[in-house]
C-alpha cells in the first residue's frame, strides 16, 4: 500500500488497530475470574484516538532497546528453584532461538559462544548463562511481580483433504483479499504495529468476522486447506494456533498459524460465565467442551461471540514441534509464550509457578519463543505442554500464579537502577 493511500486511510487504520489488536492466535482458554453479572455487549463502536498511541517496546526479535519498561534488575539468587533445574533440557530450545537471534545486535556474541559449545552438560550451561547474562525480574504496571500463567498444547484432530458428510468443517488458508498494513511504514513510533482489513470500493474496511466467515455463503470459499470432523475441536485449534490433522490413511499433517482476521479476541469462557451457563471453576477448556457437546443448539451462537478467526498453513513434516512466533519449532515444557512488548522474543527466561490445580512447584528454565492474543502484560506467560491428550489436560487445567525472570546479554542494559 502506498504512503499516500496510508495517509488517506490513517483514521481507519488507527481505529482498526485499537479495536482489534489481535495478530497471533490466542492460546489459552483458561477459566477467568467471574465478573459481575452483565448482559453480553454487542460490538463496540470504533473510537478514534485523540493522538497516536504510544509504543513501549519493539516487536522485532532481539532488537536492542531500553524500552522494556517493566523489567527490573534482579539477581540469580532470587530465582527460586534455579539451582535444581537441569538446564541441559532447555539447551536445544535456546539453540533454536539463537538460529534466529544470531544476527541481531546484542545477541550475536552470546549465540556464537553457544554454537561453539560441544554438547555441554548442566554445569557448563549454567556457567555460560551466569557469565554472559544479567537477570531481570518481570513486573506488572502496578509494580507487582506475580501474574497469570496458563498453558497450551498441540491438539490432534481427524480430517480429510476433501469434504465429506463426516469431514465438513474447514481450516482455511490465508485469503487473498486479507490486507495487512504495517503502521510503522508511516510512523516509526508505530513500528511493528499492524492492522488488517479488506478493500471495498477503494475503502479499507474490517475483515470478515467469525460469523461472516462461517455463514452459508462462505466469503472465503475456495481457500479450504483441509476438513475436520469436529467443530468444537476446530475452534480450540484456532485458540492453540497449531495442531496435527490425522487423515484416514494414517498420514499426519501438521498445520500452523498463517494469519488472523484482525478482529479482537473474546473469551468464550467469559461469555459463558456472563450468560450464567458456567461458573468460573467450570470454565476450563475441558469444562467448555463438555458444555458445548451438551448444548449443540447454542454452540454456533457461542462460537460466533468470538469474532477472531485464524487462518492456517500446512507445515513441513518432521518438525520437532509447532512453529512459534519466533519462527522456530517450540519445545515441550521448555518453550513459553510471552507478551513481547515487555519481554524480548527469543530471550531465555526462568519461570516459577505451580503445576495445574496443585501447589507443587513448577520451576523451569525456558525460552520465550511464542506469543498469543490473550498473553498480555509484564508478568504473563503461556506454558507449552507439548502434543496429545495428556498435554491437553495439563494445558486446559493450568491457571496458576507465577513469577518470571528474563536473562539478557550483559552488553544490553535495560532500566538500570
Amino acid at each position: 500500500m502506498s504512503r499516500l493511500m496510508m495517509i488517506r486511510f490513517l483514521p481507519l487504520l488507527l481505529a482498526l488497530y485499537l479495536a482489534g489488536c489481535g495478530g497471533q492466535p490466542v492460546k489459552p482458554e483458561a477459566a477467568p475470574q467471574p465478573p459481575p453479572p452483565a448482559t453480553l455487549p454487542g460490538p463496540a463502536p470504533i473510537q478514534l484516538p485523540e493522538a497516536l498511541p504510544e509504543t513501549t517496546a519493539p516487536m522485532e526479535p532481539g532488537k536492542p532497546d531500553a524500552s522494556y519498561s517493566l523489567l527490573r534488575p534482579g539477581s540469580w539468587q532470587e530465582m527460586d528453584g534455579f539451582p535444581k533445574d537441569d538446564l541441559s533440557k532447555a539447551w536445544g530450545a535456546w539453540l533454536q532461538s539463537c538460529s534466529t537471534l544470531k544476527n541481531k545486535p546484542f545477541w550475536q556474541a552470546v549465540c556464537n559462544v553457544a554454537f561453539a559449545m560441544n554438547n555441554p552438560d548442566d554445569a557448563v550451561i549454567r556457567a555460560y548463562f551466569i557469565n554472559n547474562f544479567d537477570v531481570y525480574r518481570a513486573t506488572n504496571m502496578d509494580g507487582s511481580d506475580t501474574g497469570l500463567i496458563t498453558g497450551y498444547y498441540q491438539p490432534l484432530l481427524k480430517g480429510s483433504r476433501v469434504r465429506t458428510d463426516v469431514y465438513r468443517y474447514p481450516l482455511y488458508s490465508r485469503p487473498d483479499d486479507l490486507i495487512t498494513v504495517e503502521l510503522g511504514n508511516l510512523y516509526p513510533e508505530l513500528a511493528n504495529k499492524r492492522v488488517r482489513g479488506r478493500l471495498t470500493d477503494q475503502r479499507l474496511v474490517p475483515y470478515y468476522n467469525r460469523s461472516e466467515i462461517d455463514m452459508e455463503r462462505y466469503p472465503v470459499a475456495g481457500r479450504e486447506l483441509i476438513w475436520v470432523d469436529d467443530i468444537i475441536d476446530l475452534f480450540f485449534l484456532h485458540i492453540q494456533g497449531a495442531g496435527i490433522v490425522q487423515l484416514g490413511n494414517g498420514e499426519r499433517v501438521p498445520v500452523g498459524y498463517a494469519d488472523q482476521n484482525g478482529q479482537a479476541y473474546q473469551s468464550i469462557g467469559r461469555v459463558l460465565i456472563e450468560r450464567g451457563e458456567r461458573t468460573a471453576d467450570k470454565a476450563s477448556m475441558q469444562g467448555i467442551k463438555n458444555w458445548a457437546r451438551n448444548n449443540l443448539d447454542k454452540l454456533r451462537d457461542l462460537l460466533n461471540s468470538n469474532p477472531s478467526y485464524v487462518f492456517f498453513r500446512e507445515l513441513p513434516g518432521g518438525l520437532p514441534g509447532p512453529l512459534g512466533a519466533l519462527g522456530v519449532p517450540i519445545t515441550a515444557e521448555r518453550s513459553v509464550a510471552i507478551d513481547r512488548v515487555y519481554i524480548p522474543l527469543g530471550a531465555p527466561v526462568f519461570l516459577s509457578t505451580t503445576y495445574p490445580n496443585t501447589s507443587k512447584p513448577l520451576q523451569r528454565f525456558m525460552v520465550a519463543q511464542d506469543t498469543g492474543g490473550a498473553i498480555k502484560g509484564g508478568v504473563r506467560a503461556d506454558f507449552f505442554w507439548g502434543a496429545g491428550n495428556e498435554a491437553g489436560k495439563q494445558a486446559g487445567a493450568m491457571k496458576q500464579q507465577g513469577r518470571i525472570w528474563v536473562l539478557l546479554p550483559k552488553a544490553w542494559s535495560v532500566n538500570p537502577d
